[in-house]
């Protein structure tokens, strides 16, 4: 017999292998989930409504970062001569202390957005952490399923059963609160949400034509909750996270209020307003303005999360 011999010679080199079916299975899966994000945000931005509470928020951000640092006004400083300043707006009122001061003369403006900027900073990073963990363990549920979806679903619906606050004072009664153990407590208290949403559309994704190919192609389990599950699970938890960092901005002033929060001399929304509910008759503005502020910042978050929810489910049932 002739001996046979390959030779790449007229081969068509653009023809893809097996392999590189592999590694573009990914880039191809993501493009897609990539293209329908921006038309959510696209879709998003153009309602006024974003627009006006995204300003908003951006603003109060800003002004919690750079106001206190570009007035020069120590937040815990105390000032008793000074104490019980009214607003500028009324009778009494200086434009150094712009909207008045405390019990102890301290400079409620300034205390009231450093109390933000600390708000601000606790919820972020919660949500951020909730994020990673919820996504996690409802990814891998929803992937493997059998007895790992069994046991991570066990654990997150006792989880969900007990209430944030019985969680907070458990926790953070038992030592003294700083902000790492308050946002472990934030957490713990909000991951099972993201477990969820994570798992349902996990469990949907795993049926679909470009996983299976992937699988067949002998991309790794990891390859492809990364590359082409996760992507998927950004849309549906995106109006969630927003709207959780507005809830736990309400949390952190809970705890703050019922004295388990962050810890004098430092501000934050509960302290403050605690410290003005016994003057509320002389004094209404150390418990008003803090109140004021933290509803406008809830009010553009919320409002941000439920366009983006809108925007979401008009472009999946193919409205625009």
């Amino acid at each position: 017999m002739k001996n046979l011999s390959i030779t790449t010679d007229g081969l068509d080199t653009d023809t893809p292998m097996p392999g590189d079916a592999v590694s573009e299975a990914g880039p191809v899966a993501g493009k897609k989930h990539q293209s329908v994000n921006r038309r959510i945000v696209r879709l998003a931005w153009s309602y006024t409504e974003m627009k006006v509470a995204f300003t908003l928020f951006a603003l109060l951000a800003l002004l919690a970062v750079f106001a206190p640092w570009a007035m020069g006004i120590d937040p815990t400083k105390m000032d008793v001569a000074n104490k019980f300043l009214p607003p500028v707006f009324m009778d009494g009122g200086q434009w150094t202390h712009m909207l008045g001061t405390d019990q102890l003369g301290r400079d409620l403006l300034i205390r009231s957005l450093v109390g933000m900027r600390n708000a601000f900073a606790l919820s972020i990073v919660s949500v951020v952490g909730m994020f990673v963990m919820g996504c996690i363990i409802g990814i891998c549920s929803g992937y493997f399923g059998g007895w790992v979806d069994a046991v991570f679903m066990r654990i997150t619906d006792v989880q969900m059963s007990l209430p944030v606050i019985i969680l907070a004072i458990t926790i953070l009664g038992m030592s003294r609160p700083t902000p790492a153990l308050i946002i472990i407590v934030l957490i713990l208290s909000g991951w099972p949400v993201y477990a969820r949403i994570s798992r349902s559309v996990t469990l949907a994704e795993r049926q679909k034509e470009y996983v299976r190919a992937a699988q067949i192609l002998g991309a790794s389990n990891l390859r492809i909750m990364a590359r082409h599950i996760a992507p998927s699970i950004l849309p549906p938890i995106a109006f969630v996270a927003v709207l959780d960092i507005a809830r736990m901005m309400i949390f952190e002033a809970i705890f703050s209020f019922i004295g388990i929060g962050i810890q004098p001399p430092t501000p934050t929304f509960g302290t403050i307003i605690a410290s003005g509910t016994q003057y509320l008759l002389n004094a209404w503005w150390i418990t008003i303005v803090p109140g004021i502020l933290l509803a406008l910042a809830l009010i553009s978050l919320n409002l941000m999360g439920g366009i983006f929810e809108r925007s979401r489910n008009r472009i999946l049932q193919g409205a625009d």
